[in-house]
């Protein structure tokens, strides 16, 4: 069925290239791409989408930055950086560096940002990516310390990913909602218009600093949000779009044969994984749930290796684990869920549910892989009222705890440490759905340890119980699929992200 809609597609586009409708934008520098979801929130501290990844790495600057390619910390914001002692961290900032609307940079902006983002009160949509900070202050214009609430060996990495610097004045003005309608950063790119959720416009920042980023080239990057792939095809070929991304595999493989575009497939730090209420928040009665069998029954129902052999390919592997297998931590030693239908019947039956459930069963992305899931819980008897929402919504619902079973996806911010996954989800937060106090225990070691050993003893503690507990059922790593116009030259990166910053017309 998708192949078919896919040459109807096709074909409508070439009839729309035959009718003069296609343009080489190109010759405008401006390179025109598709959004499949929508961006809730420009502000990149209350979106945790991977849209809004992409615009943060975009529009503002880190202290910090992590070359994608060999993991060397580089000086962004920050030219250096020692440790005081285990909790505070010092670090020298660039000078004559100014923000898009002409606020110069310096250490207020540092400080303002960290003490807002860090109180909890002011509701970052990521704690995770902030709680760890307790405050900052200045020393002089250009150096400041960073407090740590603990000891977190991940600082580094954090400070090189989420952790934004805004500007102080304009900030305190307009708070997030209006960031969010005129974001301003020290970023390659500056955004000119924003229409909420469906289209935004950047334009290189001419005076950007001498970041390790690279220099931007393209003048312009116009952003659209086409939630339909068939749509974005159509605009692909009819010339309306240079590139779309995370195109899903069997459409890819199509374009691929045609030659007329280059598609390309890199791994992702994306992990797909169902969550179940182990710890019995929904309103579910009976809460089947709470029963280790019925999740260790889900765990062995579905046949991971068919999914992402037939669904994700590309660079996909089946995970066994709440964290993405190169995150410093996320040891792999744990109890693994071979496909058995006839062990997952005789475990709920064990559980007394030998005729099966009925279960709501949510999901927000990826209807065909949801689907191929429900099929697989519907053959052992679990039977699935399935619902698909837009990913705040069931964010919200999860974070009520409302859910009692869900196929979600974390891609860690492109965070390389294990706290950046199985610590947001596991440490009682809003988002656990298990609240076990022994995985928390080892949880608070890990993360705070200064010692690599320690770290990885009680991250691997925590995993095997979460594993032999069946908190989760992980499943598979993501790859994403770029198609782009020949004009276009870019290499993409594992961390699954655009960086327009990389990108150049050939």
């Amino acid at each position: 069925m998708k192949h078919t809609i896919l040459k109807s597609t096709i074909a409508a586009a070439a009839l729309a290239a035959s009718t003069g409708l296609a343009w080489a934008d190109k010759d405008t520098d401006t390179l025109n791409v598709a959004f499949t979801k929508e961006l809730e929130n420009v502000d990149s501290y209350f979106n945790s989408s991977r849209e809004g990844v992409v615009m943060q790495r975009a529009v503002w600057d880190g202290l910090i930055y992590r070359d994608p390619e060999t993991n060397e910390y580089k000086g962004n914001l920050a030219t250096s950086w020692e440790w005081v002692d285990d909790t505070t961290l010092e670090l020298k900032l660039r000078e004559g560096v100014t923000f898009h609307n002409g606020e110069v940079f310096n250490a207020d902006d540092v400080v303002f940002t960290v003490n807002f983002v860090a109180d909890e009160a002011n509701g970052v949509k990521t704690q995770r990516n902030v709680n760890w900070m307790k405050s900052a202050e200045k020393v002089d214009d250009y150096t400041v310390r960073i407090h740590l609430k603990d000891k977190f060996p991940a600082a580094i990495e954090f400070l090189s990913g989420p952790v934004s610097m805004y500007p102080n004045e304009y900030y305190a003005k307009v708070g997030s909602s209006g960031m969010g309608l005129n974001p301003v950063g020290t970023g390659p790119y500056k955004v000119v218009s924003v229409v909420p959720g469906q289209h935004f416009v950047l334009e290189k920042n001419e005076n950007y600093h001498d970041s390790p980023k690279g220099q931007p080239t393209i003048a312009k990057v116009d952003i659209r949000t086409i939630p339909d792939v068939n749509t974005q095809i159509a605009e692909l070929f009819s010339g309306s779009l240079d590139l779309i991304w995370q195109v899903p595999a069997d459409q890819a493989e199509k374009l691929d044969q045609m030659g007329q575009f280059t598609v390309a497939n890199e791994s992702t730090m994306r992990v797909g994984y169902l969550t179940m209420d182990a710890a019995g928040r929904s309103t579910m009665n009976p809460n089947p749930y709470t029963d280790v069998r019925v999740r260790q029954a889900i765990n062995y129902a579905i046949d991971r290796n068919a999914i992402v052999s037939a669904l994700l390919k590309g660079k996909s592997q089946v995970v066994n684990t709440p964290c993405f297998p190169s995150q410093f931590g996320c040891v792999q030693d744990v109890t693994t869920y071979e496909y058995n239908p006839e062990k997952a019947k005789a475990l709920l039956a064990e559980a007394g549910y030998a005729d099966g459930f009925t279960t709501e069963f949510y999901a927000y992305r990826n209807r065909d892989y949801a689907e191929a899931i429900a099929s697989y819980l519907n053959a052992v008897g679990i039977k699935t009222d399935f619902k698909m929402l837009q990913y705040s919504a069931l964010r919200e619902l999860n974070m009520k705890g409302e859910v009692p079973l869900s196929f979600l996806t974390w891609g860690s911010y492109s965070i390389n440490d294990a706290s950046a996954m199985v610590s947001q989800f596991f440490k009682h937060g809003s988002l656990d759905d298990s609240r076990d106090d022994q995985v928390l225990a080892d949880l608070n070691v890990a993360d705070s340890s200064t010692d690599p050993d320690t770290r990885i003893a009680h991250y691997s503690k925590a995993l095997k119980r979460i594993a032999d507990e069946a908190y989760w059922a992980p499943l598979f790593s993501y790859n994403t699929n770029y198609v782009f116009k020949p004009s276009v030259s870019y290499t993409p990166t594992p961390d699954e992200v655009l960086r327009f910053t990389t990108m150049t017309w050939n």
